[in-house]
């Protein structure tokens, strides 16, 4: 490689110098920069190695994790019969082959992502293997399988593809409901009430309700807010600040204790629905104010150059002021979903098992006293998982569509 220099007369123009540190350079420039960057250092690192080794010790010799072994499937699935846990493996197994659909027709190039994707079934599978199981590892494999399957099929026919993996991606969440709940007495998808939903199962539900109803709830809510006609500003107004006045635990309170005072005696809702309901509506308050804040960030040229083109105002909504309003407030929202996830956790003070519930009941055990430890890293470990996970894919959408650079 020859460096290159550009002459002009007699004089010579140098690119400009870049710096290039060794390992140690590195070490001294940013970590032993002044004395006092030296102590933090030193005293970090000191921290980091005690907590960790402690850590460590604590997890390999001192810690008791037959109570997670033991009631793997309760955390994960809580009393759901065990003769119709295959329809959850199903549901798994769908989402596995639209993923793999929706990423060989949308993305062209390998990507760190993918593999993450396709190795995660494999490592787990290689827990449950040394853990002792079953016949899990062979379903977890199976995930994989019809991931690659699905976009084997996408990159072999892109085009008839594209539109059956859209279709399949927005009728998934309903045919998921279907498949879990099922329905009629008896059958070959008999009904399997909500009360033994429960774990991580339950957990995802809800949260995955809350985001799916509660954006276009929260969308319109914020459009409402900056709508000309003032009868409905004031009612969006007036629902955003009230329902941002009070708690989540006091809607799911309400919903869960005082609504059926309310409704007549034959009428019966769901306790999990009403659950789900509460977490819609309390998220789209503060998702809606998100998005607001995303729409008073659009200079007012967009407006504009969109009355310029003759577009009227559903078109000037939808193709350019929206699409830039989401896109700028793209962090806060995901950051926003990934509290709703943790506060899914609310819904076990109001006597629904989620994961939290699961852990409390576990404890409740006597033959697993003195276990709390083991029990919280565990279900923390698993909200950690899912809210990075969520956190790493904002980051990617963010990287793909310039958040911040243009």
């Amino acid at each position: 490689m020859t460096s290159t220099t550009l002459t002009t007369g007699k004089q010579e123009i140098l690119p400009p110098p870049t710096e290039r540190y060794t390992v140690l350079g590195w070490i001294r420039k940013n970590l032993f920069g002044s004395w006092f960057d030296g102590i933090l250092t030193i005293v970090g690192l000191a921290f980091i190695i005690y907590a960790g080794v402690g850590s460590l010790r604590w997890a390999f010799t001192s810690a008791r994790w037959s109570v997670i072994t033991d009631n793997f499937a309760l955390f994960m699935k809580g009393q759901y019969p065990l003769e119709q846990v295959w329809r959850l493996w199903v549901g798994l197994y769908l989402l596995a082959f639209v993923v793999g659909l929706l990423w060989g027709v949308f993305v062209r190039q390998r990507s760190f992502t993918a593999w993450v994707l396709l190795g995660a079934p494999v490592l787990f599978a290689l827990i449950v293997l040394i853990i002792g199981g079953s016949g899990g590892w062979l379903s977890l494999l199976l995930v994989d399988v019809l991931a690659v399957a699905g976009w084997a099929l996408a990159r072999w026919q892109p085009q008839r593809t594209r539109r059956a993996a859209i279709t399949l991606l927005i009728l998934y969440f309903p045919l998921l409901i279907l498949i879990i709940r099922g329905f009629g007495a008896e059958g070959f998808l008999s009904l399997v009430p909500t009360n033994l939903w429960g774990g991580l199962l339950l957990s995802l539900l809800i949260a995955v309700v809350g985001i799916v109803f509660s954006f276009p709830f929260g969308v319109l809510l914020a459009l409402g807010r900056q709508s000309q006609l003032r009868a409905v500003k004031t009612l969006c107004v007036i629902y955003i600040e009230f329902i941002r006045g009070v708690p989540l635990i006091t809607l799911l309170f309400m919903g869960q204790v005082m609504l059926p005072f309310f409704l007549p005696s034959n009428v019966v809702i769901d306790r999990v629905i009403r659950a789900m309901v509460a977490v819609i509506l309390f998220a789209a308050a503060y998702l809606a104010e998100n998005v607001r804040g995303g729409l008073q960030a659009i200079p007012k040229g967009q407006y504009e150059a969109a009355d310029a083109i003759g577009l009227n105002g559903f078109q000037k909504m939808t193709y350019i002021i929206l699409p830039q309003a989401l896109r700028a407030v793209i962090p806060v929202l995901v950051g926003q979903f990934i509290g709703l996830f943790k506060d899914t956790s609310l819904v076990a003070l109001v006597g629904l098992l989620d994961l939290l519930g699961i852990a409390r009941g576990v404890l409740a055990n006597p033959n697993y006293i003195g276990r709390q430890i083991e029990v919280y890293v565990f279900v923390a470990l698993v909200y950690w998982v899912f809210s990075y996970s969520m956190s790493y894919g904002s980051r990617r959408l963010e990287v793909a569509l310039g958040v911040g650079e243009r």
